[in-house]
């Protein structure tokens, strides 16, 4: 089997619904042991939901602007089950609104989300990894963060934020075989995008030239892809998972 995962321990934030779900249901699927974090209880259908596939998972309550409960997170981890191979950093929010309209507070709240958590959680991840000589981070950003968007520019900046993190940290932890990637999804079909207006989505769909909005399991096989040995001699590199729609 390709993409072989068994043996590995895997840490997906975000991972009660959309990406972060299908991401946590993939990862599994290919046999890795899956650690599956939300705030508070909401990962623990997708707990519930690997557990009924056949795979092993636990679910973790945490907040990822919490810093110090972050931070504890991968030590716990290898505490509890030997190691830590795989990172998935895909919690994310939306604040958006014209810029100058924008409260600090949310512009705040976006970047301590979606990229500060990301610094946090690698910090951490790291040093079992060094110690381990292999490892594998992905970081879930977004088309966004490529091309910009008007009303998300603090989104676009904590998304491309990622992107400048992930190449310079690939650079750092290279020789001891911890490869660092990010995952930049387009227009992909979730909750969140399912609120939008008919119209609106069909107006997404015209420009994207393979003609429909992605699946949370488009990205997640493009995680699998990243967390396996096949991809050992990737790293510092952005998997565009977009339709086409930037290229």
């Amino acid at each position: 089997m390709m993409f072989d995962l068994t043996g590995k321990v895997a840490l997906v934030t975000g991972a009660s619904r959309g990406i972060g779900r299908a991401i946590a249901l993939k990862l599994s699927a290919q046999g890795a042991t899956v650690v599956a974090a939300a705030r508070g209880d909401h990962a623990a259908d997708t707990v519930a939901a690997i557990v009924a596939q056949g795979g092993t998972a636990e679910a973790v309550g945490v907040d990822v602007t919490d810093s110090t409960a972050l931070e504890a997170l991968p030590g716990a981890i290898v505490s509890r089950r030997g190691r830590l191979d795989i990172v998935v950093s895909n919690a994310g929010i939306t604040r958006d609104q014209l810029l100058m309209r924008m409260k600090r507070e949310d512009w705040d709240a976006v970047i301590a989300t979606n990229l500060t958590a990301s610094f946090t959680l690698a910090q951490a991840a790291i040093r079992p990894m060094l110690k381990q000589r292999s490892g594998r981070i992905i970081a879930v950003s977004s088309v966004v963060g490529q091309m910009g968007n008007a009303g998300q520019t603090s989104y676009a900046a904590s998304k491309a934020g990622l992107i400048g993190f992930a190449k310079a940290l690939a650079r750092e932890v290279a020789s001891r075989s911890v490869t660092i990637n990010v995952i930049a999804p387009g227009f992909v079909d979730t909750d969140m995008t399912r609120a939008v207006v008919e119209k609106a989505q069909i107006d997404w769909a015209t420009q994207i030239p393979l003609g429909r909005l992605g699946t949370a399991d488009d990205i997640a096989a493009a995680a699998c892809y990243l967390a396996s040995d096949e991809a050992a001699y990737i790293t510092g590199h952005v998997l565009a998972v977009n339709g086409g729609m930037y290229m």
